[in-house]
């Protein structure tokens, strides 16, 4: 780690898994919630090589299924951390289907998964910045941004704290 942070492809995580029958309901669709575990355990690995640190999952935004996740396809999921806080984080999760047999790759769904890091007594701990690069990560880190305040100001909202 460096001491003005971290670049976000130090956080990169990919996760892959043929998906098989018990993944699925009787039409052979993989069901959501399979994808939805997939999503967090790579967003956690993304979010723990960030802070160095244990991490647990706050929130996830909405998450549309574009289309269906057939059994017999190979699920990949890309995460990587977008925008650090004080003891937060946000991971972005591209979640990808391939037919092995034909090569077509498919965009399921993507989503934003927010960690906190945690020390030693469980208790919020500092994680680094993250110091974006490329056009493409700047463009993600200001997004992540202002999701980040728009998430504060809902969360000050419904606790009564807002306007």
């Amino acid at each position: 780690m460096t001491e003005k942070g971290r670049h976000p492809r130090e956080s990169e995580a990919v996760l892959t898994e043929l998906m098989m029958p018990h993944h699925a309901n009787i039409m052979g669709n993989v069901f959501g919630g399979h994808i939805l575990a997939l999503v967090d355990r790579v967003a956690a690995v993304a979010a723990i090589r960030h802070s160095r640190h244990p991490c647990v999952t706050v929130s996830v935004d909405k998450v549309d299924f574009k289309e269906p996740i057939h059994v017999g396809e190979l699920v990949t999921a890309l995460a990587r951390v977008n925008f650090a806080g004080r003891t937060s984080m946000e991971v972005g999760v591209k979640v990808m289907a391939e037919n092995v047999l034909t090569g077509e790759q498919r965009h399921t769904n993507s989503c934003y998964v927010t960690y906190v890091a945690l020390d030693d007594s469980g208790a919020p701990t500092d994680v680094p910045a993250i110091v974006p690069e490329t056009p493409d990560e700047k463009r993600r880190y200001d997004r992540a941004g202002k999701r980040r305040a728009s998430r504060v100001m809902e969360r000050r909202y419904d606790q009564g704290r807002g306007e």
